[in-house]
């Protein structure tokens, strides 16, 4: 193999990533996301729909080919047509769509007991739809369903299928381990069986995750002299999902140095937003694209980070537009805790950051999580600041509910040392609070106030009514996004801590009214 091998990524997020339970993109989300594959992470390919699935997947599939055709990018959008009587091929065409995905039975068992037909005639009718797609001024490629299984129990089967269609202008051979049942060593002896037959052909790999092995199978797929590869953003697919392309396309880069088109950088951007669209949450420690992949926790991580980076890998934050963070709990030491400060611009001498590190300490073991936005308040408690330097105090508040009306929030809070009154109705009581807060920052002192970007709640397990509320809020203030965090029994009031942590924060970076 050559040891910087061209390989080409088709992502099909839009099409067996949206198998996935529980997920449907309606036709904008598509568009926006197609948008971002192929524009900003530079997919080679996107395969976008199946054919004949309803009326808005139709336009859906219109709405991306015409964006597409007018930035000269429309061959690299496909969908999944069938062997159906030339139906599949029109609804493709009529969309604008020039690429068809053909779907065939690549297993013995699935022609003879699904589709009841013999291996010829199976071919004799892909044979049609492929001269009819042709004839249309459409590229075809085709996939093997089941090719694994086939490999596997009827291997005469498999060869005798792509024996009678290699010659009849089918652009790619896409092999799919469409039940996740092969292992790796299974991809690299069945997928060199197919090489050495046929070097001729262009053979993409589709990887399912059933048995966690989808990445290692792709892997083993490129070791093997495949072409191309099938991925999803964040590992979206049917079942267990397929092979997330973060994972494949970092693995390509730094073990197989292997040649791709993809922007790093625009990874974590990406995953969030289909994340937020398809509402499957990303796991904190999954790899790239987790919240957590890039924080120290232990402190003598952070300690040899200090000392030439002894703890990093080339899995470098910066990469993926990310930064590294330095956890703070109870494994937390002095040089995690001083890497938080850097980032603050705070110093400590030695006895300060011996209290603030205890402080930590004690919260970690009470399970309370400490974030950077946090240090300032602690740091302000442990060395017995009692809260007079901070610039925002909400002074009192009261929140009203009431069926049948809007909520109302009345509150005073002091800015600077000036007091301010605001009232407000708002669709929750938390809603109203924030509105009022606004009259004061953007009606009365012609302020910008921050953008709420995402607001998460969570309690402990065991669903006690009596368990604390933890509220998350992300903000966006001058095109930097923070968290702050609340807790209180009520989940109101566990909100508005976090919003006043906020106010201080952002004060300290504006001069004074």
């Amino acid at each position: 193999m050559n040891n910087h091998p061209r390989i080409e990524i088709m992502d099909t997020t839009l099409r067996d990533g949206e198998q996935t339970s529980g997920v449907s993109f309606v036709p904008h989300e598509k568009l926006m996301i197609a948008r971002l594959l192929l524009e900003d992470l530079k997919i080679d390919r996107i395969e976008v729909a199946s054919a004949r699935v309803s009326e808005g997947e139709f336009n859906a599939v219109k709405m991306i080919c015409e964006w597409a055709a007018k930035r000269d990018l429309l061959p690299r959008v496909e969908v999944l047509g069938f062997v159906d009587n030339n139906v599949s091929v029109d609804w493709i065409y009529n969309a604008g769509c020039r690429v068809v995905n053909l779907l065939t039975k690549g297993s013995e068992k699935h022609c003879r007991f699904q589709l009841k037909k013999s291996c010829d005639e199976h071919v004799a009718d892909i044979k049609k739809v492929v001269a009819y797609a042709r004839e249309k001024g459409m590229d075809v490629n085709v996939y093997l369903e089941d090719w694994s299984n086939g490999m596997k129990d009827s291997p005469d089967y498999v060869f005798r299928l792509v024996d009678g269609l290699k010659d009849c202008g089918i652009r790619r051979f896409m092999l799919p381990d469409t039940l996740g049942i092969l292992n790796p060593l299974q991809v690299i002896e069945f997928m060199r069986k197919m090489k050495k037959r046929y070097p001729e052909l262009h053979f993409d790999f589709h990887a399912h995750n059933d048995y966690d092995l989808a990445v290692s199978n792709v892997l083993a797929a490129v070791l093997s002299g495949v072409k191309g590869l099938h991925t999803t953003i964040n590992g979206l697919g049917e079942r267990a999902g397929n092979a997330p392309l973060a994972s494949v396309q970092a693995i390509l880069k730094d073990h197989f140095h292997a040649i791709t088109h993809i922007d790093e950088s625009k990874l974590n951007d990406v995953s969030r937003l289909v994340e937020s669209y398809s509402g499957v949450t990303i796991p904190a420690n999954k790899p790239i694209v987790g919240d957590s992949v890039f924080t120290q926790v232990a402190g003598v991580h952070a300690d040899g980070d200090n000392k030439n980076n002894l703890y990093c890998n080339d899995l470098l934050p910066e990469r993926f537009g990310r930064v590294r963070e330095y956890a703070l709990g109870k494994t937390s030491g002095k040089a995690n805790i001083r890497k938080n400060l850097e980032g603050l611009g705070l110093e400590l001498d030695e006895e300060s950051m011996r209290k603030v590190t205890e402080r930590i300490i004690e919260l970690g073991d009470r399970k309370e999580l400490v974030t950077q936005e946090d240090l300032p308040y602690i740091i302000s408690d442990v060395l017995k600041h009692d809260g007079a330097n901070n610039k925002v105090r909400l002074l009192s508040y009261f929140v009203t509910l009431a069926q049948g009306l809007k909520p109302m929030a009345t509150l005073s809070i002091e800015i600077n040392g000036q007091t301010f009154q605001e009232s407000s109705s708002g669709d929750g009581q938390y809603d109203a609070f924030v509105r009022a807060l606004r009259k004061i920052y953007k009606g009365t002192l012609k302020r910008k106030f921050p953008m709420l970007v995402n607001y998460a709640v969570s309690i402990p397990p065991g669903g006690r009514t009596d368990a604390f509320v933890q509220t998350v809020i992300t903000w966006n203030y001058e095109d930097r996004e923070f968290r702050t965090r609340g807790l209180d029994a009520d989940q109101t009031e566990a909100a508005i801590k976090a919003t006043i942590k906020m106010l201080n924060i952002i004060e300290e970076q504006t001069i004074e009214i």
